[in-house]
């Protein structure tokens, strides 16, 4: 079974949901083609009024815990919980995700521009 489609299953058995989207976002990332790696998940539950972002969240890392934990699995996990009053206050919308610079391309690239700096070298 795809993660995407078990992390669906779980959270639709442990929450009574009335919405839950899950967005596989790693063709987003610096991954392999076809990998199941980050995720964004938004969900509206009246298991969450009342409850604290952290409750929430902590909710959602227990269930997938698996999937978190295992080698391979998935990497990143944008959550947008929010009770049935919340989702209505949003207007309906979970915010998007923002591109990603791709971790270490970022990181190289930044690092040359520093040694370039550092040495005087202008582009």
């Amino acid at each position: 079974m795809k993660i995407q489609n078990t992390i669906e299953a779980k959270l639709k058995e442990a929450f009574d949901a009335s919405i839950l989207e899950v967005e596989n976002e790693s063709h987003m990332h610096s991954v392999p083609p076809d990998s199941e790696t980050h995720f964004k998940v938004t969900m509206v539950s009246p298991a969450f009024v009342g409850q604290m972002k952290v409750k929430r969240h902590q909710a959602i890392y227990k269930v997938l815990s698996e999937e978190l934990e295992m080698a391979g699995g998935v990497h990143a996990l944008a959550l947008h919980l929010y009770s049935p009053e919340e989702w209505e206050a949003s207007g309906r919308v979970a915010p998007a995700s923002p591109n990603c610079l791709g971790g270490s391309k970022a990181d190289s690239q930044a690092a040359a521009s520093d040694a370039q700096n550092q040495n005087g070298v202008r582009s």
